[in-house]
């Protein structure tokens, strides 16, 4: 049986949206808003295209399991205990002590707190659809919050703008890593191979998470910092020796261009030997630096985060020509 305050992130506010998938709203400039687990996600500037993936932590850190958010006004929340109650499938002594919670026999205005109505809403708690470790850990019945107050202090993971900064996080994506290699598709052992990432495809993306019934938000914004570069063989060298190449004036590493056969790539590998029949999966991961900004002037970084692509390169011998 599922717990009684817990929702899905998939719940929406309201009885009529109550179990729907998620909502989605065009606001008047255009842009779609998408509501899931009680928040309204902006993703109008964040990362697109088939190529656009999710962030990974470089730290031990993950988003929120389970949240509290806003779900009910004292008239939706009766809609759905009621019937609940009614048909008696949560047993007769839990049914008595919720009905005994939210209605009031001596003053049946009272019921739900439909005397507050529009003065606030129940609270209640949201699950990641994808139930991660700790999901099952907002286990708080429905709790009523005035508008304008703060959520009880004993309650973890209710609402805030840095909550909402973490679940934007999540929502966060990133365009996609392949570089650009010169020599392109085959390299020579030996000959250094020029990387770069257009700064066209390189841009900072945002998401930006609200609970309008409480007049808050967050956003979160991604900024690549750095490109990594690793061969797919020990048998290589990295330019630079760390295979960790910052990004300068918007864009990382540097493009070939005739003339700089002879000089060292700012960005690149050097292969030593042949990848023979096969090929060399090269790997370039970028890392993406978060911070966020918040209602009330708040703020504050999150953990770096990093996507990455694997792209086939073929390393031949360079053939001598006997005379």
């Amino acid at each position: 049986m599922a717990l009684p305050g817990v929702a899905r992130a998939d719940d929406t506010l309201g009885g009529a949206t109550q179990g729907t998938d998620q909502r989605a709203e065009t606001g008047d400039d255009g842009t779609v808003s998408v509501t899931v687990g009680g928040v309204v996600f902006d993703r109008s500037k964040n990362g697109t295209g088939d190529s656009a993936g999710p962030l990974t932590s470089s730290a031990s850190w993950s988003p929120p399991p389970c949240w509290y958010a806003p779900k009910y006004s004292p008239e939706e929340l009766q809609a759905h205990l009621e019937p609940i109650w009614e048909a008696g499938s949560t047993g007769h002594q839990w049914d008595t002590e919720q009905r005994k919670r939210y209605v009031d026999p001596d003053n049946p205005e009272k019921d739900f707190n439909k005397d507050r109505s529009g003065k606030g809403y129940w609270w209640a708690s949201y699950v990641d659809k994808s139930f991660p470790p700790g999901w099952d850990s907002c286990d708080e019945d429905y709790f009523w919050v005035d508008e304008g107050d703060a959520p009880p202090a004993n309650i973890e993971n209710a609402v805030t703008p840095e909550i909402l900064a973490e679940l934007a996080y999540a929502e966060i994506r990133v365009p996609g890593t392949e570089v650009t290699l010169a020599p392109a598709q085959t390299t020579k052992v030996n000959l250094p191979t020029w990387a770069w990432l257009d700064a066209a495809e390189f841009k900072p993306v945002s998401v930006t998470a609200s609970v309008p019934e409480i007049g808050i938000e967050a956003t979160a914004t991604a900024v690549p910092v750095s490109l990594k570069v690793e061969p797919g063989t020990p048998d290589a060298e990295s330019y630079p020796a760390s295979g960790v190449c910052a990004i300068v004036d918007g864009r990382i590493g540097e493009p070939y261009a005739r003339g700089k056969a002879d000089s060292t790539p700012p960005c690149g590998v050097k292969y030593l030997r042949s990848s023979g029949d096969g090929t060399f999966p090269l790997q370039a991961t970028v890392t993406w630096q978060i911070d966020w900004t918040g209602s009330g002037g708040a703020g504050g970084d999150l953990p770096d985060g990093e996507f990455g692509a694997t792209q086939d390169v073929v390393v031949q011998e360079i053939q001598a020509i006997n005379r």
